[in-house]
């Protein structure tokens, strides 16, 4: 399988979302269950027409781009509140990345760690630091041998969703590091709580607010935007006070119903590029 990998790798970015875009229309025809999530959901969040539309071939070109993110050569990738990262370098503060299943999140950490997590060429006036993403390890062992090679680079490690992970991720933020993660992904039992997310509830997790109110740690939000056509990538980085425009509550679940409408908000700004068939109001499984 990795084998194929490094063969599609090989292809151009705009064959693959072309590839990408029927697939992801191939898989909403075929699959009932995920059809009427992306229904369901679309209807909650107000999301209708050309832009709804637009979003099931948005999913499979999140998928077909995978190859070239991971094996293939650099792709071009822009920067739009760099300035933001900069700054809480410069201070020696810890950074937390909140991403959601929005456009490619995969080349926000890989965009981070060869700006600004590698030593070679670290930005002017900050030092080199690297990033750890938590990621949940997949279950077949092709699918994990393929994300333990692709996901090796300079400026850039993982932490797996168990505890030995989340004790690494609370170290590197105590010592000032980066860390990333998808908050809006649904937790294992016992590791969230219900708080609305697009007026429904959603059971989400508390580690991202545990994480942010580590002392002198940095809260940014950022996602990576899909250019049309394979022209590349964006990533877009918000400070909290800019999209929350108040303080982290004390209160666990107003926390959460915080950081979800944060999420809500990044969400409807690109809503034809969010995977809107992610089962984001399942009930939790048990157990890491």
């Amino acid at each position: 399988m990795l084998s194929v990998f490094r063969f599609l790798a090989r292809w151009p970015l705009p064959l693959l979302h072309a590839v990408g875009w029927g697939l992801g229309w191939l898989a909403w025809l075929l699959a009932p269950d995920y059809r009427r999530r992306w229904f369901h959901h679309t209807a909650l969040a107000g999301v209708r027409g050309r832009v709804r539309w637009a979003s099931v071939g948005e999913a499979g070109k999140q998928v077909a781009e995978l190859p070239r993110l991971w094996f293939g050569a650099p792709v071009p990738t822009g920067w739009e509140g760099a300035a933001h990262v900069e700054a809480a370098l410069r201070h020696g503060q810890g950074i937390l990345f909140l991403t959601p299943h929005l456009g490619c999140f995969e080349i926000t950490a890989q965009a981070y760690a060869q700006r600004f997590g590698q030593a070679l060429e670290p930005t002017p006036g900050t030092a080199a630091q690297p990033i750890t993403v938590l990621f949940r390890p997949p279950r077949k062992a092709w699918a994990a041998e393929v994300l333990r090679t692709a996901r090796e680079r300079p400026g850039l490690a993982t932490a797996p969703t168990t505890l030995a992970g989340v004790r690494q991720l609370i170290q590197a933020l105590k010592q000032g590091q980066t860390v990333g993660l998808l908050p809006d992904q649904v937790p294992p039992e016992g590791l969230g709580v219900w708080a609305p997310f697009f007026g429904e509830p959603a059971y989400t997790m508390t580690l991202s607010v545990r994480f942010a109110r580590t002392p002198g740690t940095q809260v940014l939000f950022i996602w990576g935007e899909r250019k049309p056509w394979g022209r590349g990538y964006v990533v877009h980085v918000q400070p909290w006070d800019e999209v929350v425009a108040e303080p982290l509550a004390d209160d666990m679940v107003q926390a959460a119903t915080q950081i979800n409408r944060a999420m809500e908000r990044m969400v409807l700004r690109q809503p034809d590029q969010y995977l809107w068939g992610y089962a984001r109001y399942k009930v939790p499984r048990k157990g890491l």
